[in-house]
């Protein structure tokens, strides 16, 4: 049975892990099938953006050790399927349509991991985070070492990666890892409006905005600079923006399209 269930509202995919059962622990299964549905992002067209969320009271407790151990142990990195996309972003290329998430209650691990390769956070107020994984006797290999002290501050990063201690919603909220609280049972519908403005948007605007502000974030602000007009000839040119330009004129909502 499959615990990654997939539903398109519209332009959004909505990337549900349901294995509450478990606390939404990650299994090499689930892992591909994550992979896959961001590879099904990537390709159709008529969806502009991914809202991540999890069934039960927790986002995730973390993995299902006994079968990533050896995995880990033997030196390979996370077995990306082919077609699929990276939900940590760290293999291949990375998603080129923005990435929201929904959180509430547990998101230890590998949660924390992929929260940090998406675009827009949305966390309960119950929400606790952790990396647990020296307490564990392993280290994490999802992307916290590499993004956790540029988005959280070195040392506030330092404070829980060595540790291993929780920390919650309202630090996540002040050190800048999600981007609003919410009260328990909110997080979906917040998160959702969140991804439905996005989706709203002119669609090659959005994904050149995610691909500048990616490319300054690694490569640094002179590297985005060289590149900032590479996509304008086509977003200039495009039906979107003649549709931009006539919503203007005639105070209405735009309509786009993609194209």
């Amino acid at each position: 049975m499959s615990h990654i269930k997939t539903t398109v509202h519209g332009a959004v995919l909505e990337i549900r892990v349901d294995r509450p059962q478990k606390l939404n622990a990650l299994s090499p299964d689930m892992y591909r099938e994550i992979c896959l549905a961001l590879g099904q992002l990537e390709r159709d067209e008529n969806l502009r953006v991914a809202l991540f969320c999890a069934e039960g009271k927790h986002f995730t407790a973390g993995i299902e050790l006994d079968l990533w151990a050896p995995i880990f142990a033997s030196g390979q990195k996370f077995p990306l399927p082919e077609g699929g996309i990276d939900l940590f972003g760290l293999a291949g290329a990375r998603s080129s349509k923005p990435l929201v998430m929904a959180m509430q209650g547990y998101c230890y691990t590998w949660g924390v991991e992929m929260m940090l390769n998406t675009d827009v956070r949305i966390a309960a107020q119950d929400t606790r985070f952790a990396m647990l994984e020296v307490k564990r006797g392993l280290y994490p290999c999802g992307g916290a070492t590499l993004r956790l002290p540029r988005q959280m501050g070195w040392a506030n990063a330092q404070r829980y990666l060595l540790t291993g201690d929780p920390w919650t919603a309202d630090e996540a909220y002040r050190t800048g890892l999600v981007q609003q609280i919410v009260p328990v049972g909110e997080q979906y519908a917040a998160a959702f409006d969140v991804a439905q403005r996005i989706a709203a948007a002119a669609p090659l605007g959005v994904r050149a905005v995610l691909k500048s502000t990616r490319l300054a974030w690694v490569e640094g602000e002179g590297e985005a600079n060289a590149h900032l007009f590479d996509d304008m000839s086509a977003v200039m040119g495009s039906q979107d923006l003649q549709e931009g330009v006539r919503s203007f004129l005639e105070r209405r909502d735009a309509v786009f399209t993609g194209r």
